[in-house]
């Protein structure tokens, strides 16, 4: 396992949500420092070429278009999930208001379209997540009304028809910014999130399955010298059936994670992963984390982290739009957005090995095939999606 690209000038998006589909990745929505998200505008939407490392923004339609109607507007904390060459948007808020609403985005027509749906639609939240198991798609947990989501629902894609969906056993305590993973043919694996204990922020660290085949919830009791701490706004993906996480932030600790975990999930058996290279992400929360290449590589894009560095700029305008939708910031709590993108190769071939050596070292290339020369501009130059934050000048 091993880091073998970083690249800046992505998308500096937080609260994003992306899947990806071939060898490209999807990025939808999320906000950027000091953008108006008061007003409802077309979302954003940029697609990754995992081949070549480079970002593209898919044109958004103008009010006269005829498309226009089509498109949801910009939100953040929703859920996306993929089947086919579909992409299934669910709620996400913005500044004003939050959403119910499904939306389903086409990779071939690149093209939004608005399903008529029926049945128990449930309520607008953000902070959820969404599964696809079979003919079904699972939203769970998140926010909603004011209160964590207590039910799961689920959306027949055939029918285009909304249920309740209720499960026997006990089920996890109810939680926002979790992630939920689809293990096997039936389970969906939940890990992490923020709850509340007598009106205080948790997080929990135990795990919980859904048995989507008998509808039943299980509490398996893992074990590992040293388990994760509890976290939300991670990521988490499906490797050989275990479970991987990345990154996210207890707010408790107040620490932001830049880690690697996988969880066996036939021994449930938690183990602590250092990948080897030396471009090794910041720590983060709020990003985006997608396999390419049958799960053998990770992307890892955008998100947040503590800020340090020199005074940022921005006007009056930019702060009102930035504390409007983020209610982690203060004076004394700088958080900055993240446009980098990095790569987390679980099975690198000795050709990615020496690319990632030459660039490490910086050794000469003059003389190396005009392919090699071309995949490590690739893996190294920056993209142009995003500029630099302004910098305050010092004395």
């Amino acid at each position: 396992m091993w880091w073998t690209v970083n690249n800046i000038g992505g998308p500096g998006r937080v609260n994003h949500a992306a899947v990806a589909i071939g060898d490209k990745i999807y990025s939808f929505g999320g906000y950027c420092t000091g953008e108006n998200y008061k007003d409802e505008k077309p979302i954003d939407v940029f697609i990754l070429n995992t081949n070549t490392y480079r970002w593209s923004a898919l044109p958004k339609p103008k009010p006269r278009d005829s498309t226009y109607s089509d498109w949801p507007v910009q939100r953040y904390g929703h859920s996306i999930s993929a089947r086919g060459d579909n992409i299934y948007l669910y709620g996400g808020r913005n500044a004003k208001k939050i959403w119910s609403a499904l939306y389903i985005f086409n990779v071939q027509s690149l093209t939004w379209s608005k399903p008529k749906v029926s049945g128990e639609i449930p309520m607008a939240r953000d902070g959820h997540t969404s599964t696809i198991i079979g003919d079904y798609l699972y939203i769970c947990g998140g926010f909603e009304n004011n209160d964590f989501s207590h039910f799961i629902s689920k959306l027949n894609l055939s029918t285009m028809t909304w249920s309740t969906a209720w499960a026997d056993g006990k089920a996890p305590q109810y939680r926002d910014f979790h992630s939920a993973t689809k293990i096997g043919d039936n389970k969906i694996l939940i890990f992490g999130g923020r709850s509340e204990i007598n009106f205080h922020e948790s997080y929990p660290t135990d795990v919980h399955y859904l048995d989507t085949d008998t509808m039943t919830w299980h509490s398996p009791r893992v074990s590992g010298l040293v388990p994760p701490d509890g976290r939300r706004s991670h990521s988490a993906v499906n490797v050989n059936d275990d479970l991987l996480i990345f990154g996210g932030y207890n707010s408790e600790l107040d620490v932001h994670y830049n880690d690697v975990w996988v969880l066996n999930t036939r021994t449930w058996v938690w183990k602590e992963v250092t990948p080897h290279g030396s471009c090794v992400p910041i720590p983060r929360r709020r990003h985006a984390m997608c396999q390419i290449d049958g799960g053998s590589r990770l992307f890892i894009f955008g998100g947040t982290s503590h800020y340090d560095g020199p005074p940022l700029y921005f006007t009056q305008e930019q702060l009102s739009y930035f504390l409007a939708i983020d209610d982690d910031y203060s004076a004394d709590n700088m958080l900055i957005d993240l446009n980098d993108t990095y790569v987390l190769d679980l099975n690198p071939s000795l050709k990615t090995l020496c690319l990632s050596k030459v660039i490490e070292s910086d050794l000469p290339t003059e003389n190396l095939p005009l392919n090699i020369k071309q995949e490590l501009k690739w893996m190294t130059e920056p993209n142009n999606i995003s500029t630099p934050l302004r910098t305050l000048p010092l004395g």
